[in-house]
């Protein structure tokens, strides 16, 4: 394996993939084979291991300290407006003309404002992403996810398979294992989970996954259940939306029941898609829960929280004050975000249609492949102002964000190969609040993804990008490039 003739550097680097796709099978890192039918439904069946860079993605070690100090600010955040139901509803009115899936989730959120129905144990598990702008050489935050923040088992894992890399290929790579945090992402979102349990009080009640039909990142979640099982000997059901129609009630003091079974904590995997959402039987089990005394992650308000057009108000000159009171934190909040408007905005519009380029046009969805870019924001534009009305308030523009390009060497079914890559950063935050007894605000762990540059979309599941982990640096910026394809020694 010299690190000086081209063949066998190369050879190398198969040989440090083929392991770490063994290490991949051997401790879970798997998710399921879209090449099988059965492996979105039957667990164990038709698994790969799951997309992954071969070595992690270098990142200064100030940027990552001030996405971890800015996570229990943005829970905080999430809490105080989820309970501002009239913000909620006002900046979504008029989204709701012209998008029937936010129209039916604020429909469920008026009914539960109409009946004050209060949520004394409020549980939010967050993720907010963040990519390096090379153009100004800051931290910007790309989105705040509030629902089905997914990969905390699988990223735990990624921070483990690239310190057992470095450790095994020490003499080529000369990388230090320890530059590389660790990652408690699903032992965290476990104890959360469990301590909501714990507040709920009720010993024979489970949590209750709301899950997808087909779901082949399944391993995932399971992470979550063997830890609530193992850890804190908490029973974990798995029911898709119209299970839930089909098996629950709501008992007349509120509990929620599916399949004589009592929930304590609804934790949804599934249900920020239209698609999960196919008849009516979905909707009527989303309003059950939210209608019941069961602890919900989110809850309607918290789902709405996360929604880009939320994203954009709360951007906007002296909102943010609306909802906190410390001016070195909402500072700091302001400070990582990225342009954001609401395209009533004409010049903004205008801009947008003359450089397209450097504008995202986001619509209120989730699970990545929505968003619009280059020429597209261009033809979009022309094409929603034509159609006048409140079309044009279904999305929001965003800034485009510049990170730095390099060279990283990714795993896709058993096939490493050498691309131009970018990398987005994903804190994940836990919130959890009984009446006024703030119980955890916390950071618990994160998510890194790398793809292609020239992908404009980030997803995993979605098929866009790999799952990474981070090797904190001082001041080298990129993904840490497979030193012995280049025929290079490498420093820390």
């Amino acid at each position: 394996m010299s690190t000086t003739e081209g063949k066998a550097d190369a050879a190398a680097v198969e040989e440090m993939a083929r392991s770490a796709t063994a290490w991949c099978a051997m401790h879970g890192l798997v998710v399921g084979d879209r090449a099988d039918p059965r492996s979105g439904t039957v667990p164990g069946v038709g698994l790969v291991h799951a997309p992954i860079s071969l070595l992690p993605s270098r990142l200064p070690e100030s940027f990552w300290s001030q996405a971890c100090e800015l996570a229990p600010l943005f829970n905080e955040l999430v809490d105080r407006v989820s309970l501002d139901g009239d913000f909620l509803q006002d900046s979504l009115s008029k989204t709701r003309q012209v998008d029937d899936f936010t129209s039916r989730l604020l429909d469920i959120h008026r009914k539960m404002m109409d009946a004050n129905k209060e949520e004394n144990i409020r549980l939010g598990l967050h993720r907010s992403d963040y990519m390096l702008d090379s153009e100004t050489n800051s931290l910007l935050q790309i989105e705040l996810n509030t629902i089905s923040v997914s990969f905390p088992g699988l990223c735990s894992i990624v921070t483990e398979l690239h310190r057992t890399l470095i450790n095994q290929y020490g003499n080529l790579l000369c990388l230090d294992a320890k530059r590389v945090p660790g990652n408690d992402a699903s032992r965290q979102f476990a104890k959360a989970l469990a301590k909501a349990w714990d507040e709920f009080n009720v010993d024979s009640a489970v949590v209750m996954m709301i899950v997808q039909p087909e779901e082949r990142n399944m391993y995932d979640q399971y992470w979550l259940v063997k830890y609530l099982r193992e850890s804190h000997g908490i029973t974990t059901i798995r029911k898709t939306l119209s299970e839930v129609e089909a098996e629950g009630q709501v008992l007349l003091d509120g509990t929620l029941v599916v399949n004589d079974r009592k929930v304590a904590v609804v934790y949804f995997r599934a249900g920020y898609t239209p698609n999960d959402y196919p008849s009516e039987a979905e909707w009527n089990a989303r309003l059950l829960m939210e209608q019941s005394s069961a602890v919900k992650c989110p809850s309607i308000s918290y789902h709405l929280v996360g929604t880009k057009k939320i994203q954009q108000e709360l951007a906007k000159p002296n909102v943010l004050e609306r909802f906190l009171e410390n001016k070195e934190e909402i500072a700091k909040l302001r400070q990582c975000f990225a342009g954001l408007w609401s395209l009533d905005d004409e010049e903004v519009v205008k801009s947008a249609i003359e450089n397209p380029d450097l504008f995202v046009l986001k619509p209120q969805r989730e699970g990545g492949g929505n968003n619009i870019y280059g020429f597209d924001v261009r033809e979009a534009l022309i094409r929603l102002k034509k159609e006048g009305g409140d079309a044009l308030s279904a999305y929001i523009l965003m800034q485009r964000i510049f990170p730095k390009a390099s060279l990283a060497s990714l795993v896709r079914g058993g096939v490493c190969h050498e691309a131009l890559t970018v990398s987005e950063l994903g804190i994940y935050g836990a919130y959890l609040r009984n009446k006024d007894k703030v119980i955890i605000n916390d950071k618990c762990g994160y998510l890194m993804r790398t793809k292609v540059s020239s992908s404009d979309e980030g997803g995993v599941a979605a098929g866009f990008a790999v799952l990474d982990s981070l090797y904190l640096t001082d001041k080298v910026i990129g993904p840490v490039t497979c030193l012995i394809l280049l025929g290079k020694s490498g420093k820390k």
